[in-house]
């Protein structure tokens, strides 16, 4: 979770389309996103509060919640949020905005909110077309309100089949609440393809036996959520770890370093900026074992061979784009950046310190020193590793600001 996280507010309304509305909620949380829930009665015939408040993590805004006695007016503190985003917007729940009623929770928060609005509708195509629908759509645009979709799809409704009425999916909609939480934050990025490495490789020496290292991909997460938060056209290469894919990009899950190669060069091809966070396992068996091998008394010797070192052959073939890696020192780090950015023709290594408190692998914090071939070094300060992202892409996009200019 990021320092002082936006807020999404999710607003279920009636219609078969609000099941899937758990699912937006975790995967706006997993993008860093804090977020409340308002259900409907009509919602509540569809999905369980429970479902939603276990997806939110916290409480369901609910009419029995909202004429319950409490210290605030609940609607005011809902409309706090960053943004609103109504999924499974129904006919009745345009038409009561639109007509400017306050008579449940929904309704009476949506004519508090102050910041951008996303309708995300669902219904049959006869009423997604009627012109009283469509009337109240055009008058919640004429304010400002967003809209994503419907899409053409089949209905759940029996003999219905398939027409324009269909609710986007889940990754769709967190995609489109995150452009809302930034409409005036630096899009530097814009329409620049980028490349980011991810977590831990895995070297396996036989079927369940592997070499690898604790890397919780959080920082080439980050990084790649911040590209795509710019305008960027992401991809994500990323080892084995336990988080779920951003929406917004192109994700390809890997587990060997040799697969990890095949799928970073591929897609630098057309890159204009790659990030190398991987944790990349610096061997591999020579020979894997096609069989698990059974233990046996006494010392066992292995056979390694190095892995390739893909950051050093992306830079040997770097052409325009601007190349960042990382590097992982306990002592000398500085000097050895310098020489690895030199070496592998990097434009800048971060720095990251294992043994510091606070931003070993797996925490959500880190402490790096931007280090360039020159020798000339920058010391961050601890800090998020979303911040650390951010800055990051500040000094490639300035790089590359430099390059398209001379």
């Amino acid at each position: 979770m990021t320092e002082n996280p936006a807020t999404v507010l999710v607003i279920v309304g009636g219609s078969m389309a609000a099941v899937k509305a758990p699912s937006v909620l975790r995967r706006l949380r997993k993008d860093g996103v804090r977020v409340n829930v308002i259900a409907t009665r009509a919602a509540l015939h569809f999905i369980t509060e429970l479902s939603l408040s276990t997806a939110a993590d916290g409480p369901v805004g609910t009419d029995e919640a909202w004429f319950s006695p409490r210290p605030d007016a609940l609607h005011l503190t809902l409309a706090r949020a960053d943004a609103a985003v109504v999924v499974g917007a129904s006919a009745e729940l345009l038409a009561g905005a639109a007509g400017g009623h306050a008579g449940d929770l929904a309704l009476a928060t949506l004519l508090s909110v102050r910041g951008p609005v996303l309708w995300v509708p669902a219904m049959n195509a006869a009423m997604w077309h009627s012109p009283a629908v469509q009337a109240n759509v055009q008058r919640l645009k004429d304010w400002g309100h967003h809209f994503l979709g419907p899409e053409v799809g089949a209905f759940g409704t029996r003999g219905e089949g398939a027409g324009l009425g269909r609710m986007a999916e889940p990754e769709t909609i967190a995609a489109a609440a995150l452009k809302l939480l930034q409409p005036t934050g630096p899009r530097d990025l814009e329409g620049l393809q980028v490349v980011v490495s991810a977590g831990p490789t895995r070297e396996y020496l036989d079927p369940v036996r592997y070499i690898s290292n604790p890397s919780s991909g959080k920082m080439g997460f980050a990084v790649a959520q911040e590209a795509r938060d710019r305008g960027a056209r992401v991809t994500l290469v990323t080892g084995p770890v336990n988080l779920p894919d951003p929406s917004g990009m192109r994700v390809v899950r890997i587990e060997s370093a040799l697969e990890l190669r095949g799928a970073v060069l591929a897609a630098a091809q057309d890159a204009d900026l790659v990030v190398m966070t991987a944790a990349v396992a610096d061997y591999r068996a020579a020979e894997q074992q096609h069989e698990k091998q059974a233990k046996v008394a006494g010392d066992v010797s292995l056979h390694l061979t190095p892995n390739p070192d893909i950051l050093a052959e992306l830079g040997t073939n770097k052409g325009s784009r601007v190349l960042v890696g990382f590097a992982m020192e306990t002592h000398a780090g500085v000097e050895r950046a310098a020489l690895k950015a030199q070496r592998k023709n990097a434009d800048f290594i971060l720095l990251n310190y294992p043994t510091q408190a606070g931003t070993a692998f797996g925490g959500d914090d880190n402490q790096v020193t931007l280090v360039r071939a020159d020798g000339s070094h920058e010391d961050w300060p601890r800090t998020s590793k979303r911040e650390v992202a951010r800055r990051l892409l500040d000094e490639a996009a300035r790089l590359m600001r430099g390059a398209a200019s001379s």
